[in-house]
């Protein structure tokens, strides 16, 4: 697809994806309060997969554990993650997209897509879109319209829930100007932070920045990259290709502390043959490696390294007790997470918007 007048990014978004899935599994839970985690038990140890907006208009949000969601909203129905059950509905979702006349789809995630189209009414695809996807699944989207993959990204969120809203290179700091920099897609609060030590605090300001003065903070890659993300620009077609993992992470959460140095090495061997599993189906063997852990009652801190690229179990499973020598003796741990990041092959997609880890 060439970029012209009529060419556009969409990016749909299902709203309370997870929430909606199970009101429509059980229809009497419609406009209660849903939270989503863990096996459904506050007492255990487990974050908020999802919340529907009932829970949300409470303070409940994606990963605060559970037992503090269910204290914020005592009436609320908690119940278990079904992972079969959205994937299920998400590759109808998927491929009703698939199916729009002229549609390029780009796969995000379970509950999000970019879509290209060429036409000389976005909004009005948009609506066929929305109505396809309810007609076909009885979930709603919301869909934001682009001239980049950033501006339909953020443009959504001023759709929700189940609109539509179009940002492009015209209205972008009219919009957006004024707003911290942190509403955008891909400045968390903590590149936030550090954008406002430079005497960035918006995204008018960020947009006017000179890339080269933020080369010191964020480096030859990112520096530039950040004052892009304040103007909207970037990437503007949609690339349909097959996505390729760049790594494979898991992490457990113990209902009990570890406290003692052999509880910890047997917990990561067991996290390392997991992650070898992912790693073996893809493969690719392995470039790097971060370990997440959790301290009580909830700090957390990672350490990471690049190893000599092995695919041999052994080395890997060294090479994560070495990261493991980080861990400060005799702190009590309640999560343990590792990834593994593994080198893209030859006809890896090139040129997307960089992203982080997920951790």
């Amino acid at each position: 697809m060439t970029v012209a007048d009529s060419a556009w990014v969409l990016h749909v978004d299902l709203d309370q994806f997870i929430a909606a899935v199970e009101v429509l599994r059980r229809p009497e839970l419609a406009g209660k309060p849903i939270i989503v985690g863990g096996r459904g038990d506050p007492t255990e140890r487990a974050v908020v997969s999802t919340a529907s907006y009932e829970a949300r208009a409470f303070g409940v949000g994606s990963g605060m554990p559970l037992r503090i969601a269910a204290r914020k909203v005592p009436e609320a129905v908690i119940l278990p993650v079904d992972h079969e059950a959205y994937l299920e509905a998400s590759e109808t979702v998927m491929a009703t997209l698939r199916a729009q006349p002229g549609a390029t789809v780009q796969v995000l995630g379970w509950d999000e897509a970019f879509v290209g189209i060429e036409t000389d009414d976005p909004e009005a695809y948009a609506r066929s879109l929305q109505a396809a996807v309810f007609e076909r699944t009885q979930l709603h989207c919301s869909v934001g319209i682009g001239d980049t993959l950033v501006r339909a990204k953020v443009a959504t969120g001023f759709g929700k829930p189940a609109g539509v809203f179009r940002l492009t290179s015209a209205n972008w700091l009219d919009v957006m100007g004024d707003r911290p920099t942190k509403d955008l897609w891909g400045v968390g609060a903590k590149v936030s932070g550090r954008l406002a030590k430079l005497g960035i605090k918006t995204v008018a300001e960020l947009a006017a920045a000179d890339p080269q003065t933020l080369i010191p903070e964020f480096g030859p890659r990112m520096g530039p990259w950040y004052a892009q993300l304040g103007r909207g620009e970037g990437a503007s077609v949609v690339d349909d290709s097959p996505w390729v993992a760049r790594g494979h992470s898991r992490e457990t959460t113990f209902q009990q502390d570890l406290t003692e140095t052999a509880q910890v090495a047997e917990a990561l061997r067991e996290l390392t043959a997991r992650v070898l599993e992912d790693i073996g189906a893809e493969g690719r063997p392995v470039i790097g490696l971060t370990l997440k852990v959790r301290y009580a009652p909830f700090a957390t801190k990672t350490y990471a390294r690049k190893i000599p690229e092995t695919s041999e179990g052994n080395e890997i499973l060294a090479r994560v007790l070495e990261l493991a020598s980080g861990i400060e003796a005799g702190r009590p741990i309640r999560l343990l997470g590792l990834r593994a990041e593994m080198p893209m092959p030859d006809d890896a997609r090139k040129g997307h918007t960089p992203t982080r880890s997920g951790w």
